[in-house]
């Protein structure tokens, strides 16, 4: 559960970016380009963060 909150947080994030680059007549490939790469950087901290300790059993 707490990945799908990080999640949606990040993606408002990104969202908020896009709309920024927007206003400041960012051509839209760099937009995307920009996406993309804070799209895959989520997942990765994403997991990293809510990701559980393996048990030594």
């Amino acid at each position: 559960m707490s990945f799908g909150l990080y999640s949606i947080g990040f993606v408002l994030v990104i969202a908020g970016l896009i709309y920024g680059a927007h206003l400041m007549h960012v051509p839209a490939h760099w937009i995307a380009v920009g996406a993309i790469v804070l799209l895959g950087l989520g997942v990765l901290t994403g997991v990293k963060a809510t990701r559980q300790k393996d048990s030594s059993s």
